[in-house]
């Protein structure tokens, strides 16, 4: 199934190198539009696909949901708790020590909600995400376009989205908010034990008076927002990469690495637009 999108990317992609140096930012930033386009038509076919098909065939998408949300959260659960206990004692624990040594400890609630709920939190979470859960959709999906299992699907009449990129979108997308919550308060009690080790001299009722105090209705909606659009982007990006077009065996490394690069730059974009409505 090679799709007009696909040979678009190879015509411009074909040759990069030569002529000057504003032919080849010329090359480079069309490439970059064709890849952005053929994201977003992507994109907005898995989502009408979701919307429209969420209870079609539910006695078989529904426990394959369940699947991916045990695969992408469960058994995420002790990675998590590891990088957000660590996430605490390297960050949070040394933001109190800090401030209590400057006389500033009524903005430590303020400096929790900012560095570790707005932000690291939920990126951190997305990148173990994307290194475990996309990488891997990656593979199987690529593999199964590689063996033509795909196009097995489509002789049967079965819509490779619904079948294989639905269920995978759902559970990682809920997923994500779920560890996100779950690394946060995980980080917050990292955070102050190690200031508890310090002889840091703040009671467990004033740090989370403080961190109550600093936090707004709009936070817990950013962070859902945030989490929600993370897993989505990390999971339509890894079943773009697997998916969208022929591929080899030996490709499967190669669109592996652009689902991980490209993943990432849309979150740190998306990322940006939630911080730039933040401050407006």
């Amino acid at each position: 199934m090679r799709s007009r999108a696909a040979a678009s990317y190879a015509g411009i992609a074909s040759d990069t190198r030569g002529g000057s140096a504003a032919t080849r930012f010329g090359r480079v930033f069309l490439r970059a539009m064709v890849v952005a386009r053929d994201l977003g038509a992507f994109f907005l076919i898995t989502l009408a696909v979701v919307l429209t098909k969420f209870n079609v065939a539910s006695k078989v998408m529904h426990p394959m949901m369940r699947r991916e949300m045990t695969r992408a959260g469960f058994k995420l659960l002790p990675m998590a708790a590891f990088m957000a206990l660590g996430l605490g004692f390297l960050v949070i624990g040394q933001s109190v020590a800090l401030l209590t040594q400057v006389g500033a400890q009524d903005l430590t609630g303020t400096i929790m909600v900012t560095v570790i709920i707005r932000e690291l939190g939920p990126a951190v979470t997305a990148l173990l995400m994307l290194s475990k859960i996309g990488t891997a959709t990656v593979i199987e999906l690529g593999t199964a376009r590689a063996l033509g299992e795909v196009e097995a699907l489509e002789a049967l009449g079965i819509d490779p989205v619904h079948y294989l990129v639905a269920p995978r979108v759902c559970g990682m997308a809920l997923s994500t908010f779920a560890l996100t919550v779950y690394s946060i308060l995980l980080s917050l009690a990292g955070g102050y034990m190690f200031a508890f080790l310090q002889n840091v001299p703040i009671t467990p009722g004033v740090y989370l008076s403080q961190i109550g105090n600093a936090l707004k209705w709009s936070d817990f909606i950013l962070l859902a927002m945030k989490t929600a659009v993370f897993g989505g982007i990390i999971s339509m990006t890894c079943c773009y990469e697997g998916l969208a077009r022929p591929l080899d065996l030996g490709d499967v490394s190669e669109a592996t690495t652009r689902a991980v690069m490209r993943s990432v730059v849309l979150c740190v974009v998306f990322d940006g637009i939630f911080l730039l409505q933040t401050l407006i």
